[in-house]
């Protein structure tokens, strides 16, 4: 029987906590955000189901130092040590790969009695989707995975190793010197139906379930209906790399009503939805329809993710209130539409009020996203979002905001776009993480992180605060209010 580790090794840094899993852009955190990783958490049931043992080995939502972290690592003596991996940390990652790989050969002639350790290791994530040859070029990892279910390719790995069967496509590794590709990664071959339900306990859920700007409620959890998202075509989601739009599975109605029940079992408050884009249409409407019917909405609240275009009608966003929804996160990215229309977001400037106005009106908490830095945008488009923001505070369309620096992520059309265009000012990939401009733009990077500053403290106007401190009904209502401005705070600190 095989023994893996599911691990997020300590990625120590001045700059913060690394938001690593389950995140399609990555950002070093002054104030930790531990985001419940679904699909890796799905690995490690997935594996345990069939026979492997799982160690489950989040060392950066445990608050691990490094030297701690590799010394549990070398105790527990895992088979196969699979690690994910994005942009910003990737060089990190493969200088870990490569001092685990250098211990495990001195472990590996052990004095007789002891047990030696030759693990194998594994990549997976958006990074090396796009690019899955440089990190075996680049590091000593033993297979990369080049596509998003982890779930059904640990397996195959786990197979493989144990002499059950062939490697299926989306998986690089090597054979002495040769570094060899198993073949088209195919994601219409796994069903998400097929997977059992998620292991809370064995993927210490408990770990994600507080420190997590998301919930209003908790303890809270995550779950992921789809993957990942039906419109998936934004130029700069990573994400794309691993799930393009056209293979967008979702899977059936009641598996995700038995999903919240074991969840509600469990004691969780809210719930984050973290499909790309909620399921919309008849999905939608039967998922509502089912949390009412067993009486799941009086006992949970739902968040997720949302097209600012895809639902029109007020019925819907009233339905979903009443089975329980209450944030509902947009990606509105800019208020240009040249922007809009270069990153390929499918949305109107024109569109964007009416969609948070009905929203809004049905007793929903709108969130959006905007981000700055793009290569074409002049400072007077960058302030054009900020008084689009400022106008949409006013008028109470919205109830919080997230604020970033585009990152055009290997393997997206965006970087395609700014390397054709000469619009790169790096290629290090340390310094895709954030803190710093890597495209070419009027603006200098000062500026951008002061533009940041004030797109975050674009609420405080009298209206806006007046209404939230009306709004007031409770205890709840004022530790979420708190946790709110500690991390408006913490994101300001972030981007000084």
């Amino acid at each position: 029987m095989l023994k893996i580790s599911i691990s997020y090794p300590p990625l120590e840094s001045k700059k913060g906590t690394p938001l690593l899993s389950q995140n399609r852009q990555f950002q070093w955190f002054s104030d930790p955000t531990y985001i419940y990783p679904m699909i890796p958490a799905s690995a490690a049931t997935l594996l345990k189901a069939n026979g492997c043992e799982v160690f489950w080995d989040d060392a950066i939502a445990e608050g691990l130092g490094y030297k701690e972290w590799k010394e549990r690592l070398i105790r527990e003596k895992p088979d196969v040590v699979a690690i994910e991996t994005k942009t910003p940390v990737v060089k990190r990652h493969w200088k870990i790969i490569d001092e685990l790989k250098k211990e495990s050969l001195e472990i590996g002639n052990p004095p007789a009695g002891e047990a030696g350790w030759n693990p194998k290791i594994v990549l997976m994530g958006d990074h090396v989707t796009a690019l899955p040859e440089e990190s075996l070029k680049n590091s000593r990892v033993d297979y990369v995975i080049a596509g998003g279910d982890y779930d059904f390719i640990l397996l195959n790995i786990a197979n493989k190793l144990s002499g059950q069967g062939e490697l299926e496509g989306g998986v690089w590794y090597r054979e002495g010197d040769k570094i060899i590709d198993s073949g088209k990664y195919d994601l219409q071959k796994h069903s998400l139906d097929n997977l059992p339900p998620i292991d809370r306990e064995l993927t210490k859920w408990k770990l994600y379930a507080y420190k997590n700007g998301n919930y209003k409620y908790t303890p809270g959890s995550y779950v992921m209906n789809a993957r990942d998202c039906w419109w998936g075509k934004c130029t700069f989601c990573s994400w794309t790399t691993m799930f393009p739009a056209d293979m967008c599975r979702t899977r059936l109605v009641q598996k995700a009503l038995d999903e919240i029940g074991a969840l509600i079992d469990l004691g969780v408050k809210e719930i984050m939805e973290d499909s790309g884009t909620l399921p919309i249409g008849n999905w939608l409407k039967v998922f509502c329809e089912g949390m009412i019917a067993k009486g799941y909405n009086e006992k949970v609240i739902i968040s997720c993710n949302m097209r600012l275009n895809a639902i029109k009608d007020i019925e819907i966003w009233k339905l979903m209130k009443k089975a329980g929804f209450r944030m509902i996160l947009f990606g509105l990215e800019s208020a240009n539409q040249e922007t809009l229309d270069k990153i390929n977001k499918g949305l109107q400037v024109k569109e964007i009020e009416p969609a948070l106005k009905i929203c809004k009106s049905a007793g929903l908490e709108p969130h959006i996203t905007v981000m700055v830095g793009y290569p074409w945008e002049t400072k007077k488009d960058v302030e054009n979002t900020l008084s689009f923001l400022k106008k949409l505070w006013e008028y109470g369309y919205i109830d919080s905001l997230q604020a970033t620096l585009a990152i055009p992520y290997p393997g997206t059309p965006l970087f395609k776009y700014c390397r054709e265009n000469d619009l790169l000012l790096t290629e290090d990939y340390d310094r895709f993480d954030q803190r710093e401009p890597v495209m070419k733009m009027e603006m200098s990077a000062d500026e951008l992180k002061k533009m940041i500053g004030k797109l975050y403290r674009s609420f405080i106007t009298p209206k806006f605060l007046a209404k939230k401190i009306t709004g007031i009904r409770g205890w709840q209502d004022i530790k979420h209010i708190s946790r709110a401005g500690k991390k408006v705070l913490g994101h300001l600190t972030d981007f000084s």
